[in-house]
């Protein structure tokens, strides 16, 4: 049975990665801190859900535990491995940046070291829109220069990116960043825009609406996202051949088995529609706070999905307001509201 390694398996997406691994017949190795950046209870009923008596090693612990991950590498015979555990959040990184230091940096480089005495198959590692920073060309490609992080968030998962590079370069191990955008579905996070916005709406308080409402997402449905992973893990990065150039359009390193893309809807989405969508799945309307923008965001992203596509024959399609339906269904039966 092929084994998969999937960090911060009890995460928005991780639990997810971990669902259809099973389902498609993978033995799959998750590791979580379960830290309290938010509730807990609700990482742990995403585990739950993971289909009954499947093959599922949970080891609780962090990812930057030293030599955590070499002993789990050494122990077990990984095909590929998911990197999802991060300290995730804009803002949070604000207030406070050690966290994410330790895991997103640490972290990573704990994962990386392991990779290097064992190498798996394929190594897909998550990343993120917020690394095009101050870009304001659009869509944003992959190929384009990406030096002006906006958070320290951000600049952790950017420089997780350059790290891993040097990893593929020095050590032959094949790396695929995926970087994804605004990832929003049932079982999401409770610091995201849908998971607070439906929560004050259905309670009656007021919802904040940052930059005046002047905001634009390429929001990614769930399903899209986890496909898009999937799709990828089968296309393993090639290492560089001298009278083989890089194919115009593909992120692939000349030097390295390693390449960039991006997983998104393809679509921005003013945040005025999606609060919208929402309205339209509760029933109810929003009565909106109007705030200016907050430090170490930007108004709008929006990904330019063509090596996706080039590469898996996929393409996230997700409509918004089927997808916000969707989250609010799942809300009001997980909350029983």
């Amino acid at each position: 049975m092929r084994t998969a390694l999937v960090t911060g398996a009890a995460g928005f997406i991780g639990a997810q990665c971990c669902d259809r691994l099973l389902k498609q017949g993978w033995r799959v190795v998750g590791l979580d801190a379960f830290t309290d950046y938010y509730d807990i209870s609700l990482k742990r009923a995403r585990l739950r859900n993971l289909p009954e008596g499947s093959p599922f090693r949970l080891i609780e612990d962090h990812v930057e535990t030293r030599d955590l991950l070499s002993d789990l590498f050494a122990e077990e015979n990984f095909e590929i491995v998911i990197h999802l555990a991060a300290q995730a959040g804009v803002r949070y990184s604000i207030d406070n940046p050690r966290a994410y230091l330790e895991s997103n940096i640490v972290g990573t480089y704990e994962l990386l070291e392991a990779a290097r005495a064992h190498p798996p198959r394929h190594m897909l590692l998550a990343s993120t829109s917020s690394a095009y920073g101050a870009n304001t060309d659009f869509p944003y490609v992959e190929t384009m220069r990406a030096d002006h992080q906006m958070s320290f968030y951000a600049a952790t998962k950017k420089a997780g990116e350059s790290m891993a590079h040097s990893y593929a370069h020095l050590y032959n191990i094949p790396i695929t960043m995926f970087r994804f955008f605004t990832v929003y579905g049932p079982w999401g996070r409770p610091d995201m825009a849908l998971f607070k916005f439906t929560r004050a709406i259905l309670e009656g308080r007021p919802i904040d609406v940052y930059n005046y409402g002047n905001m634009r997402r390429d929001f990614t449905y769930i399903d899209d996202l986890v496909d898009g992973i999937m799709a990828l893990s089968e296309v393993v990065p090639p290492g560089p051949v001298p009278e083989r150039p890089v194919p115009e359009g593909d992120s692939l390193s000349p030097v390295a088995p390693f390449r960039v893309v991006n997983i998104g809807n393809s679509s921005p989405v003013p945040l005025t529609d999606f609060i919208a969508a929402i309205e339209a799945a509760t029933g109810l309307t929003a009565e909106r706070n109007l705030m200016p923008m907050q430090p170490g965001d930007v108004p709008a992203t929006w990904a330019d999905t063509q090596l996706l596509q080039q590469l898996t024959g996929h393409s996230p399609k997700t409509p918004v307001a089927e997808g916000v339906r969707h989250f609010v269904s799942w809300y009001r039966n997980y909350y029983s509201v």
